[in-house]
């Protein structure tokens, strides 16, 4: 599978997932935005250690993006509150003094730290108006595309990185009955540990911090 068919599969695996359920408000939604991560200690089995500077480059290709499955619970009387299922190519870049400071020529996960994490909603309508704040939080997984070399080694490659935390908070604004926009803060924290060359573990954990922009569709 290629390192862009591979973001686009999760999606999709998103998507079937919630549309499967029945008698229920469901949306779809689509997003983008800034997207950045703050410095990170990376851990190596083979005893080197250094701290790393990340750059977002969410504009850059591949860009930041997410979708999102939302099931809100108002055919089970509780229609304030959601389940979704979430899936963002959030990245990360080292910034030149990483790269100079570490001697690597090449550090990164750009084809995504694939997140997919399953979140519980509560949602708070503003009577007389089309605005409907929400917070969320909620866990999952992250699936990085190890793209590390140094030296004659080079990974690049796809592998499962750990557990990932998620929480967000924003406000949608309802224009019809079936569409809606939003505005939203979503922080991800992934614990990643993969393999690189020469049999060497690399361990990190990774703060995502992301200003999104979205539009949903409702059915």
């Amino acid at each position: 599978m290629t390192s862009r068919a591979f973001p686009l599969a999760l999606a999709g695996v998103l998507i079937t997932a919630l549309t499967s359920a029945a008698h229920a408000e469901m949306a779809i939604s689509v997003y983008s935005g800034f997207q950045t991560a703050p410095h990170s200690d990376i851990d190596l089995s083979d005893g080197t250690d250094f701290r790393a500077g990340w750059e977002g480059r969410s504009f850059e290709s591949p860009p930041y993006y997410g979708v999102r499955g939302t099931w809100w619970m108002d055919g089970l009387g509780k229609p304030n509150l959601g389940l979704s299922v979430d899936f963002s190519h959030a990245k990360v870049y080292a910034d030149d003094e990483t790269l100079a400071s570490s001697g690597w020529s090449h550090f990164e996960f750009s084809d995504g730290l694939n997140l997919l994490t399953l979140n519980a909603l509560y949602r708070m309508p503003i009577g007389g108006t089309k605005f409907v704040p929400y917070i969320g939080a909620g866990a999952g997984v992250n699936v990085p595309h190890v793209e590390v070399t140094r030296g004659s080694g080079k990974t690049f490659e796809y592998q499962f990185g750990g557990a990932t935390l998620q929480a967000q908070a924003g406000v949608a604004y309802e224009f019809s009955r079936n569409w809606a926009a939003f505005l939203e803060y979503k922080g991800n924290y992934s614990w990643v540990d993969v393999d690189i060359d020469s049999s060497t573990t690399l361990k990190t954990q990774i703060l995502t911090n992301a200003v999104n922009v979205g539009v949903s569709y409702k059915f």
